[in-house]
């Protein structure tokens, strides 16, 4: 039997005509029927810029404005798209002949808005937060929805941030932020970056180097050791990721930095954290694969390291909650990969506890990932793992892929059980 799959392409969801174009006077008055004085939460079709000579227009809601050498640009989300593709526009390419008002805020019984309750942090002024823990954002400050830097250049990349990151505001006005990939001190001006290049004392990571293999090492970095570094990497990591939110302290963490290693020195590619004494037992809170360096199976090494780390601690863990749309990808990858290269090892019967045990992957991550595979099957009354050849050809065909792996041996490790230091 052939099944056959219609495929719509992504670049063509919520794809609309293109309509008549409006002159400045029909857009004023387009703005002043809908009785709203100010554009920010309205939502209307946006011209995608396209390669393809059809015009292609998406919904989008604009959450801010702002007028650049006397013209006015509109900063827009296209609904039920990732944020990562939020923009900046041009006034000609907003279609107000179908623009709609934003939806009135809920009112309680009293007549006050609801809001969520808000931490102490949360009072604070972005500019001035520092960083550290991690923890589920609230969306509804509309400042932090907007990327607030144009452009970064680490080391050879110059990157376009995807999300916002709370820098200081004197920094993120600066066309392109210059940061030392060394110790990721941020500069908003050439020439002192230059400076500063020229005169700093590091050429990798500062804290511990526990694993070198090859041309790859992993450094271990105490967030009260080196407080000043661990806030610059959570501020560098926060411009790619959207669903965590920076605290001021990052003592309760240790970090691990992977790098690239040459005769200049060893840049960073990608790193994790974990809270030193987690009572969920979570082996890791934040994970990140710089975007220059994605695609290299460096994500799946994260993972796997962080796993190799609980092995010599004797300790089952999972990562923290939620995981970004790419994190969640890495881990189902991984959770796979890793069960079906000791199944089809196995000529006895083994339990899901047998498993954790060899693994060090928790229970719960074992059974979800099990049931994603649909491989369990309840026979003679009992649970059995049924795996088709299907499966195990593309298994091998995803191992083949995976050129790097980290050695064991190659790790020089000793944990440290904080809950009998006491102290951080």
């Amino acid at each position: 039997t052939h099944t056959h799959t219609h495929c719509i392409p992504l670049h063509t969801r919520h794809a609309m005509q293109a309509p008549a174009p409006l002159d400045t006077s029909s857009k004023l008055s387009i703005l002043r029927s809908i009785n709203v004085d100010k554009v920010e939460g309205c939502r209307l079709p946006v011209r995608v810029d396209s390669v393809q000579d059809d015009q292609e227009f998406r919904m989008a809601e604009v959450l801010g404005n702002r007028k650049v050498d006397g013209k006015m640009l509109y900063y827009v989300h296209y609904v039920d798209f990732n944020k990562r593709l939020d923009e900046w526009v041009s006034e000609d390419r907003l279609d107000f002949s179908q623009i709609t008002p934003p939806l009135p805020k809920k009112h309680d019984a009293r007549g006050n808005k609801h809001r969520k309750r808000k931490n102490d942090d949360d009072d604070r002024p972005a500019a001035a937060r520092g960083t550290g823990a991690v923890a589920v954002p609230d969306h509804g400050d509309v400042v932090t929805r907007m990327k607030n830097i144009e452009m970064i250049e680490l080391g050879r990349h110059r990157v376009r941030p995807w999300y916002f990151s709370p820098y200081p505001e004197r920094i993120t006005t600066a066309p392109c932020i210059y940061i030392c990939e060394f110790c990721l001190q941020y500069n908003r001006n050439l020439t002192t970056y230059k400076r500063h290049m020229a005169k700093c004392p590091l050429r990798h990571p500062p804290g511990n180097e526990i694993y070198r293999k090859d041309t790859l090492s992993f450094f271990e970095i105490d967030g009260r050791k080196n407080k000043e570094y661990s806030q610059n990497l959570c501020l560098l990591a926060k411009l790619f990721l959207d669903h965590k939110t920076l605290y001021h302290d990052t003592d309760p963490f240790l970090f691990y930095v992977m790098t690239e290693n040459d005769d200049r020195g060893c840049h960073i590619v990608g790193y994790f954290s974990k809270e030193k004494d987690s009572a969920e037992e979570y082996n890791l809170a934040c994970i990140l694969t710089l975007p220059q360096h994605q695609r290299k199976g460096y994500g799946k090494l994260l993972i796997e390291f962080s796993y190799e780390l609980s092995k010599i601690e004797g300790k089952q863990g999972s990562p923290e909650k939620p995981l970004s749309d790419l994190g969640l990808l890495g881990y189902r990858s991984y959770w796979s990969q890793t069960l079906l290269e000791l199944l089809k090892k196995q000529t006895e019967p083994i339990t899901i506890n047998e498993i954790a045990e060899m693994t060090s992957i928790k229970v719960d991550d074992i059974i979800s990932t099990l049931q994603h595979l649909n491989i369990v099957r309840y026979y003679k009354g009992q649970n059995c793992i049924v795996m088709l050849e299907k499966l195990l050809k593309e298994h091998e065909k995803s191992m083949q892929r995976r050129k790097v792996r980290i050695d064991p041996q190659a790790i020089q490790w000793t944990p440290i059980d904080w809950q009998k230091r006491g102290t951080w």
